[in-house]
């Protein structure tokens, strides 16, 4: 793992957390238990504080990060997707930020809310609970309803999952050199939302 000091702060990351060897931790981040740090993913605490709450998971190549004497806080079972950058920003209980999303300083996202892939949160934006939002600058599109916060939910779970699934299983290896149709497949017990 690459997990940095910084100003002689060390980084607190629980004992059923997983960082990636490829991702970056460095100085004032607290990690909480069951996280999943994908590859890639730069948690960079040494201008400010960052909390990443129990249930979370930053995917491959998120930034997190703030401008000095700032605390970023993802609160439980946020769920941060891939290549998404979340700069001094507060992401509430059991949210999802869509791929490749970009949250400015001082958001506040309620508990419960969607940003849609690709999105752009201006500074200062505060989204109420609950609330799907999307575009660029990202607008409040509708309330989130239960059908898609089950759906949330049970993918996050998957992530979940996933840090006790690494540390059991995931191995630097070399390469099967057979026939790919011969190769072993592994499917998650999972259903995608269907979109009405």
């Amino acid at each position: 793992m690459a997990i940095y000091e910084f100003n002689g702060i060390r980084p607190v990351v629980h004992e059923s957390a997983f960082i990636h060897p490829q991702a970056t931790i460095t100085g004032q981040v607290v990690i909480g238990r069951d996280v999943y740090i994908g590859p890639g993913a730069a948690i960079r605490g040494d201008w400010g504080r960052i909390v990443i709450e129990d249930g979370c998971n930053v995917q491959e190549n998120c930034t997190v990060h703030m401008f000095p004497g700032v605390t970023v806080l993802l609160r439980a079972g946020a769920h941060i997707g891939h290549g998404a950058i979340i700069h001094g920003a507060t992401i509430g209980r059991n949210c999802l930020v869509g791929m490749n999303a970009v949250l400015m300083d001082d958001v506040e996202l309620g508990d419960e809310c969607i940003v849609g892939a690709l999105s752009f949160l201006k500074q200062g934006e505060k989204i109420p609970a609950r609330s799907l939002v999307a575009g660029n600058p990202a607008r409040l599109i509708r309330e989130v309803s239960d059908e898609m916060i089950a759906w949330k939910t049970e993918g996050t779970r998957l992530y979940q999952q996933l840090p006790r699934q690494c540390m059991e299983t995931l191995r630097p290896c070399e390469p099967l050199r057979e026939d790919r149709e011969q190769a072993p497949l592994f499917t998650p017990d999972y259903k995608p939302f269907k979109r009405s």
